[in-house]
Parts: structure tokens; sequence; C-alpha cells
């Protein structure tokens, strides 16, 4: 068992602890926002802001603290010292950054997905063990207070014996979305995997807290993936796809996923047993109960994985909520899908354009309905019939 390393002495006891964010622009903004507000409780300061774009005037992190252009530029610099990385960069930067802080003697949060392949996955879990820093990864499901809440419903037999496990991912994703950046919607990009198609990135989530909720999230709790990758964007990376994962015990997962609905609806985690059923919508952590005649519903709390690692960070005792090392069942699935045959493009006849200029988005004919039976029968759109896989 690895021991995780006591904090180095950067950090001052009775200090709050320095955090710095690499990629402040797209969606590293909000953890710029999520430290400012430590900061105003007392609990945290923002140390630094790392992106090679200097955050300009408008920007939460402009003269909020010191910006350097890399993590290598802040690391190098003398009387800048942080404690406490937040990685919210391209794919392919995962595992140098990450490596880079940690043997630095930094704690991490790194945004999903882990890495980008299943051989980095294992490096990136060696370094924590080597280093014995602490690497959260950014499943924010993970820290939901509707998970254990479901296990618990699950152990106490609520829905009888457990069958079957699903996700239902039914969204929309623009052009703008696909042009957000050179890495979009790329299975490579100069030589490296990027993998960045709905099973993987947008709709991780759902892969990744459905396999929590059946007990999987080491890479062994994995047996095999099935994989079955669709296209109707002009993109390298799946945009509707589905998954079958067999557990190290037998239990079944069936994911059904798209960007290529006529509407987003709100991403669904179902457990399915003899006696009912749960649903856990995991995006505003309510959880539904529906057993013979009676449904409950309730919404639960959730603890930002910023603050579950900052409280990991003074008791060594408490384990992260999404340690890089309950990532390894996602990352068999991430392996299979990157090591998978090119996404099949959607016959043009199966799907419409709507919307224009940077709204125009593609909707796959009915694909609604077959994502709700790929995740209810854990079997593949091919194997259901959906009439783009003939």
């Amino acid at each position: 068992m690895t021991t995780t390393a006591p904090s180095t002495s950067r950090a001052t006891p009775g200090r709050p602890p320095r955090i710095a964010v690499v990629g402040v622009h797209g969606h590293g903004a909000s953890h710029v926002r999520r430290v400012l507000e430590l900061q105003r409780a007392g609990e945290a300061a923002l140390g630094a802001v790392v992106d090679p774009r200097e955050p300009g005037p408008g920007h939460d992190a402009h003269d909020a603290a010191p910006w350097f252009p890399t993590l290598g530029d802040l690391l190098s610099t003398p009387g800048h010292e942080v404690d406490v990385v937040v990685l919210s960069t391209p794919i392919p930067t995962h595992l140098p950054l990450a490596r880079a802080a940690m043997e630095a003697g930094l704690d991490v949060l790194l945004e999903k997905p882990t890495t980008a392949s299943l051989a980095e996955h294992a490096e990136l879990v060696a370094v924590a063990e080597r280093t014995g820093r602490r690497c959260q990864v950014g499943f924010q499901t993970f820290g939901s207070q509707a998970v254990p809440a479901a296990a618990a419903m699950v152990a106490a037999g609520e829905i009888g014996e457990v069958v079957g496990l699903g996700a239902v991912g039914t969204w929309v994703r623009d052009a703008a979305y696909w042009a957000r950046a050179p890495w979009a919607g790329r299975r490579h990009l100069d030589g490296r995997d990027v993998v960045d198609g709905v099973v993987t990135n947008p709709l991780a989530h759902a892969v990744a807290t459905t396999l929590l909720l059946g007990g999987a999230t080491r890479t062994e709790d994995v047996a095999w993936v099935d994989t079955d990758l669709y296209r109707a964007h002009p993109v390298e990376a799946d945009d509707t796809s589905s998954v079958r994962v067999v557990g190290a015990d037998g239990r079944r997962y069936g994911f059904g996923l798209t960007l290529c609905a006529p509407r987003r609806s709100p991403a669904r985690v179902l457990v399915l047993g003899t006696r009912g059923e749960l649903e856990y919508f995991y995006e505003d952590d309510r959880l539904r109960l529906r057993s013979g005649r009676v449904t409950v519903e309730k919404t639960y709390g959730r603890t930002s994985l910023l603050d579950d690692l900052l409280a990991a960070r003074t008791d060594p005792r408490r384990e992260l909520a999404c340690d890089v090392r309950a990532t390894g069942a996602f990352m068999r699935v991430l392996e299979a899908v990157r090591t998978a045959p090119d996404p099949t493009p959607v016959p043009e006849d199966r799907f419409e354009w709507r919307g224009d200029g940077d709204g125009r988005h593609a909707v796959v004919h009915d694909v609604e309905r077959w994502c709700e039976q790929a995740a209810r029968t854990q079997q593949t759109f091919a194997e259901l019939g959906a009439p783009w896989t003939a």
C-alpha cells in the first residue's frame, strides 16, 4: 500500500494552500472562480495562473495572481511556490503536466479524461505512487452524496437483484463546439492520441459514474469492452456511440450516447433491478427510485473535488473522492475507443442538419430511442438494428 507523502516545505502551517490554475480559458475559468471563492473565505489562495494567453481585462484571473505562460516557467521561478496545481488543459498534456507537478512535490487536480491512453494512465499512477503525491481526477460526480445513497438503496434490496446498468446521454453539440480548439473532435493530432469523442469527453461522466455505481473503478474491474462508434459531424472522433462493458464480476453495462440529438436532455445513469430501477440524473445530483407502484425522488449535495483534495491534504487517512487509481475502469473504455476502427459515418439519409453558421448541428433520426435501448439492454446499436448501422 502506498502512503501519501506529507506536504513539502512549500506549505507553511497556518497558511492557506496556494493553488495554481493551469489553463484558465474555457472550462479553466470556472476553476479560477472557485479558487477565488476559497480565497475570500480564507481557505486557499490563488498563487498563480498559467496559460499561453495572458488573461486580459474582464477575466477573473486578470491581476488576481502572477501569470506564467507555461507550468515549467512557474516551477522554475523562485519566490512563486505553490502547493496544488489544477490542470484544465488539452488531453495530450495531462500526463506530462501532472507528472511535472507531482515530481515537483505538488498535489494535482486533473480534469477528465485522465490521460489519452491506458498506458499513460498506468504511468501516471506510477508517478503518484513513486512521489506519494495526491492526484484527483475531475469526475465531479464522484463527490456527489447521491452515489453512496444509490449504493445503500441497492444494498437494501430496494430494486431487487441488479440485472444491469446503463447510461443515456442525448446532447447537442454544434459547429462552434467542434471548432473550439485544434484538438476538438480529433482522434489524433501531431502524432499523439487525443480521443476527443462523445464517450471519452463530453459524456465521460456518464461512463465513469455508471461504472462507479456498479463497483467498477480499477483497471482490473473490467473484463472486456465492445464499442460501436459513429459520426454525423465532419470530425475524426465519434459523436454517436454505443458501448457494452462486462465487469470482472460478470456485471453488464450499456451506454447509448450521442451529441446529435434534436434537443439536449439530462444525462441519466440507470441501475436496473428485478423489482425496480434507479435513475441518477448526475448533472443535478437527482436520484429517482421506481419500485412497484412507488416513485421517490430526492436531490443530494455534492462536495467540490478541489475542496475534497484540500481536505485530504490535512488528513493523511482521508481517501480522495476520485483518486487517479479509481479511474482505471473508465480508462479501459477509453482505450477500447482509442484502439477501435475509425467511427463509421452516419449515412446522409439517416440524419439532418439544423441551424446555421456556428449553431449548425447534426440530428440523427430517432437517436434518443436507440440510446435508451442500448442502455437498457446492454446491446450495441448494430445488435439492436439501428437504421444508420445497416
